[in-house]
């Protein structure tokens, strides 16, 4: 079973954690199986950027993001080279390294 270790954030998982994912289910399925609350507000239909993750290892073992994703990524906050939808990275045989970003759009607009 791949291993999904999440980096360390401050209100999500303060000490990060490794949790085993199933081949074939998206990131933050796995995550919210394994009870870790990824924002996920379109409820994983591609159509917001409250997933948005970091893939900081195995991300060349995924498939490439759809013109969809990518779009909305444009759209993320905090956007770089391994970001992608947590909802729409599908778990392969790797172990993937995920960062959650400090901010979601959801968290600045709701904070201010």
């Amino acid at each position: 079973m791949p291993k999904i270790k999440f980096l360390p954030h401050v209100e999500i998982c303060p000490e990060g954690i490794e949790i085993e994912a199933e081949s074939g289910e998206s990131v933050c399925e796995a995550a919210l199986r394994n009870g870790l609350h990824i924002e996920h507000a379109c409820e994983m239909s591609c159509a917001c950027t409250t997933c948005h993750v970091h893939v900081r290892e195995g991300y060349e073992s995924l498939d490439e993001a759809e013109e969809l994703e990518e779009d909305y990524l444009d759209k993320a906050w905090g956007v770089d080279p391994d970001s992608r939808l947590s909802c729409q990275v599908i778990v392969k045989d790797e172990d993937l390294t995920v960062e959650i970003p400090k901010y979601t759009i959801n968290m600045v607009s709701e904070r201010h």
